[in-house]
């Protein structure tokens, strides 16, 4: 015995458990397709009868309600920053009965306001954080792409009373030239400064990532999905401005988009991109201090992602990873959605597997009352299926 704890303290990692080292998240019996299906059967749909095309959709959860923004139109499946008739709403679910209770229109092309009047152009790409005990904020971008400079809005929703202020505000954002509208131009113009050179363009400035709280700060990822942009930003306490705090492109030649980020237990930053060229596939980009970033590269435990949306989040101290998988079923297009959690960002297991001909694309996940909610673009007939929003518990 004496000899083995000699050996112990000449070994440290002899010292660790196995169970500890290798602790798995899941049962070794665990079916990610069943549960994925489970999850499926629970939806239910929250576009208004009249949209007939609806995509990116956000949400948040306060006091029993999802409140839940999209971008949608009534004209035609599908979506694009090109069609000044998309236009944002918001539907309020009641999470106990499951039931929308109402849709309030937030912002549309040319819609007057109290203050301000909106350009013509697409509402494109909202996101809601709640604010303060009463109210929530909706971003969105208005665009007309090669026709102006696409601006970041929000407007304000009091919870109390149900509605929206009428009123608009562009929000600010925050480079080392100064404070500008949010506008592409000003990003690009700072992401030049830090080497950037893809082409400049006039609109796909939106704000991707869920905002997240780490340490006290707001931070999100907001990226350029035009020009293949991206970047870590902090919101101000007034929640108005974003401020750069550190751009991540490279390599340049995979135009590289809609990022996810996260940090990881040891307090490094990882953020996992969409990638437009190239093999398609995911990559990942890692910084000790949110400024200087890591070349994005391939990691083994995504072997065969696709062009799409993906996640990145922690609930109850277990990170959820989720990205689009290339395969399709009965050839619809991105059908397939893998939902794989871990302790440590490293090791990671297989939770959810969602496959169905409705497509699952774009899904936003968020923890409210002890329970993980979700929504989700589908559809059923048209070949990119972003027909409706749909709404359900996960677990």
């Amino acid at each position: 015995m004496k000899r083995l704890f000699a050996l112990a303290a000449l070994v440290p990692s002899l010292c660790v458990p196995v169970a500890e080292a290798q602790e798995k998240v899941l049962p070794a019996d665990w079916n990610p397709k069943a549960a994925g299906d489970k999850a499926l059967a629970g939806l239910i749909n929250t576009s208004a009868p009249q949209v007939k095309g609806a995509h990116d959709a956000e949400m948040a959860l306060v006091n029993g309600r999802a409140y839940i923004v999209s971008e949608s139109n009534d004209v035609q499946p599908g979506e694009a920053p090109s069609w000044p008739f998309i236009y944002v709403t918001m539907s309020v679910v009641n999470v106990k009965t499951m039931s929308v209770e109402k849709f309030i229109p937030v912002a549309k092309s040319e819609q007057a306001f109290a203050n301000e009047t909106l350009p013509a152009g697409a509402c494109f790409v909202p996101r809601v954080l709640k604010k303060d005990e009463r109210t929530l904020r909706c971003f969105f971008a208005s665009e007309a792409p090669g026709k102006r400079q696409s601006q970041i809005w929000f407007r304000d929703f009091d919870l109390e009373r149900g509605e929206f202020e009428n009123q608009i505000h562009r929000a600010k954002l925050k480079t080392a030239a100064g404070v500008f509208d949010m506008q592409p131009k000003p990003f690009y113009d700072d992401a030049v400064a830090h080497g950037f050179t893809r082409p400049e363009k006039d609109y796909g400035l939106y704000i991707f990532d869920p905002v997240k709280i780490f340490d006290g700060k707001h931070y999100a990822a907001i990226n350029n999905y035009a020009a293949g942009q991206n970047a870590l930003a902090t919101l101000n306490a007034a929640m108005d401005t974003f401020e750069i705090v550190g751009h991540f492109n490279e390599p340049a030649a995979l135009k590289l988009t809609e990022p996810a980020v996260n940090r990881l237990p040891d307090g490094t930053w990882m953020a996992i991109c969409r990638q437009e060229g190239g093999n398609k596939n995911y990559t990942f980009t890692t910084s000790r201090d949110g400024v200087h970033w890591t070349t994005n590269e391939h990691r083994a435990f995504v072997p065969n992602g696709a062009a799409s949306r993906p996640t990145f989040d922690r609930f109850g101290g277990i990170y959820h990873l989720g990205w689009q998988e290339n395969t399709r079923i009965a050839g619809v297009s991105r059908s397939v959605f893998n939902l794989d959690v871990s302790r440590d960002g490293v090791n990671w297991e297989r939770k959810y597997r969602f496959e169905t001909v409705k497509s699952f694309q774009y899904p936003t996940f968020r923890e409210h009352a002890g329970a993980i909610w979700l929504t989700v673009t589908q559809g059923d007939s048209d070949p990119s299926r972003k027909e409706r929003i749909m709404f359900g518990k996960l677990e």
